[in-house]
C-alpha cells in the first residue's frame, strides 16, 4: 500500500487562516433567524386573546413552520454544494423578513399557516448552509464547530426576550412582527455576502491533518439513506426533539396553566417573572450546551456524550413536570430541560459527517435534519393532550420516556452500528502522510 503525501500550499494556508470568520458569520445568521422559532411562544397567548382561534389551531403555524424549516433542507443543501452558501442564505433572507412582516398583518388562520411556510423555507436554507459550511471548514472539529454555529440559533433570541415581551406589551404582537421582522431580515442579508464554502483542497488537507477519527468515504444522500446508522440516528433524533419542540413552542401556555407566568423569581440578586426568566435563561443555556457538548463529544465519543446528555434531559422534563409548579423550580427545571436538550443539533450534525464523509455534508445534515419536522407533527397534539384532561404532567412523562430510549440506543445501537462502518472502511483507506506542513493549530 503506497502513502499518499499530503502538503499544504498558500491557497490552503490563506483558506485556514479565514476559516473561523466565517463561522463567525455563521453564528451570527443563525442568531438572526433564532426568533422564528424561539420567540414564537411569545405570541401564541396574544394572537388567541385577540383572534379566539384557540391554541391548538394556531400551534399548526409553528409545526407548519418547523416542517418547511426542515424537511427542504435536503434540497437547499444540495444547492449550497452545487453553488455555495452565499446565493442560498441572501434569497433566504428575504423569506425570513417576509415572513414576520405578513404575521403582522394576518387576520386568518390560513395568513398565519402561509407566513409559517415562507419563514420556515427561509430559516431552513440560512440553518443548513450554516451547519454544512461549518462542517466544511471544521473537519477536524466538527463537534464544536456545529456546536458553535447551532448556539447562534439557540442563543441568539436571548438577547431580544424582554425586548419583543416589552413590544407586544406596548404596541400590541402586529407591531413585534413588523419591526422585528425586518431588522432579522436585513441583517441577514448583509451577513450572507460574507459566506463562501473552502477550497476542495482545504477540506482533503484539513481532514489529513487534524481528523483524529479513521478516514470514511464520502457518500451521498442517496447513499447515506441505505444505511441502517442513519435511520438509527434519524429515529433518536424524532425521540429527542419531540420534547425539546414542546417545550419550546408551549413553555408559555404551560407557565400560565402552572399560575406561575406572572410571579417574579429572584435568582442570584435578578428579580424578572417567572415566564420571562425562563426564556430568557432557557436561550443561553440552550445554545452554551451546543459548543460544550460538541467539544465534549470530540474528546469522549459522539454516542457517549448522547448517552448523558439524553438521559439528564430525561430526568429534566420528568422533574418539571412534577415540580414545575413553583415558580423557582419551573426557572431552573427548564433552564435544565433546554440545556440537555439543544445539543442534538451539534452531536447529530457531528455523527453524520463522521458516518458520510464530508463531500456531501449539507445535504445530508440537511436530510437527517429533516428529523426535526417530523418530531413537529406531535406538537399540536400536546396541546389537545394537555387541553383533555391528560394535563401537561401526561406529556412529560411521554417525552421524558422517549429520552431515555434515545439515550440507550446511542450506547446499545448506534455505538456498535459505527464501528462495525469504521472496521470495515478502515482496511481500505490509505494513511496519508504528512510533509513539511504545520498543523491546522498553527495554521489557524
Amino acid at each position: 500500500m503506497t502513502a499518499r503525501t499530503v502538503t499544504l500550499d498558500d491557497e490552503t494556508r490563506s483558506a485556514s487562516s479565514g476559516r473561523w470568520w466565517q463561522l463567525l458569520v455563521g453564528v451570527l445568521c443563525m442568531s438572526m433567524i433564532a426568533n422564528l422559532q424561539y420567540g414564537w411562544t411569545l405570541f401564541v397567548n396574544p394572537i388567541s386573546a385577540k383572534h379566539g382561534w384557540g391554541r391548538a389551531a394556531i400551534q399548526v403555524a409553528f409545526t407548519l413552520f418547523v416542517l418547511t424549516e426542515t424537511w427542504l433542507v435536503p434540497i437547499e443543501g444540495y444547492l449550497v454544494d452545487r453553488f455555495g452558501p452565499r446565493i442560498v442564505v441572501v434569497v433566504a433572507s428575504l423569506l425570513v423578513g417576509m415572513a414576520w412582516v405578513m404575521n403582522s398583518y394576518a387576520s386568518s388562520l390560513s395568513g398565519l399557516y402561509a407566513a409559517a411556510v415562507i419563514g420556515g423555507i427561509g430559516a431552513g436554507a440560512v440553518y443548513g448552509t450554516c451547519v454544512g459550511n461549518a462542517l466544511k471548514w471544521f473537519p477536524d472539529r466538527r463537534g464544536l464547530a456545529a456546536g458553535l454555529t447551532s448556539m447562534g440559533f439557540g442563543a441568539g433570541s436571548a438577547l431580544t426576550i424582554v425586548p419583543i415581551s416589552a413590544t407586544i406589551k406596548a404596541h400590541g404582537y402586529e407591531y413585534a412582527f413588523l419591526v422585528f421582522g425586518i431588522g432579522q431580515g436585513l441583517s441577514v442579508f448583509v451577513l450572507g455576502w460574507f459566506l463562501r464554502q473552502p477550497p476542495e483542497r482545504f477540506a482533503r488537507v484539513a481532514s489529513a491533518l487534524g481528523a483524529r477519527r479513521s478516514a470514511v468515504p464520502d457518500r451521498s444522500p442517496i447513499e447515506m439513506a441505505r444505511s441502517p446508522a442513519f435511520w438509527v440516528m434519524y429515529v433518536m433524533f424524532v425521540l429527542m426533539a419531540a420534547g425539546g419542540l414542546m417545550a419550546t413552542a408551549q413553555l408559555a401556555p404551560i407557565a400560565h396553566d402552572f399560575k406561575v407566568a406572572d410571579v417574579p423569581v429572584s435568582i442570584l440578586g435578578l428579580t424578572l417573572p417567572a415566564l420571562t426568566f425562563a426564556l430568557s435563561i432557557d436561550r443561553v443555556l440552550n445554545g452554551i450546551t451546543r459548543p460544550v457538548c460538541g467539544w465534549v463529544s470530540d474528546r469522549i465519543g459522539r454516542e457517549n456524550t448522547m448517552f448523558l446528555a439524553f438521559a439528564l434531559e430525561g430526568c429534566g422534563i420528568l422533574l418539571l413536570g412534577s415540580m414545575g409548579a413553583s415558580p423557582v423550580m419551573f426557572v431552573l427545571l427548564s433552564a435544565l430541560v433546554f440545556f440537555a436538550w439543544g445539543e442534538i443539533y451539534s452531536l447529530f450534525p457531528a455523527t453524520c459527517a463522521d458516518t458520510f464523509g464530508a463531500k456531501f455534508a449539507s445535504a445530508n445534515a440537511g436530510l437527517l435534519y429533516t428529523a426535526k419536522g417530523t418530531a413537529a407533527l406531535l406538537v399540536p397534539l400536546t396541546s389537545v393532550i394537555a387541553a383533555s384532561g391528560g394535563g401537561w404532567r401526561t406529556v412529560f412523562l411521554a417525552a421524558s420516556v422517549s429520552n431515555f430510549i434515545a439515550a440507550a440506543m446511542a450506547l446499545f445501537v448506534l455505538k456498535p452500528l459505527r464501528a462495525h462502518m469504521r472496521a470495515a472502511t478502515s482496511a481500505l483507506a490509505t494513511p496519508p502522510v504528512v510533509v513539511n506542513a504545520p498543523s491546522m493549530k498553527e495554521a489557524k
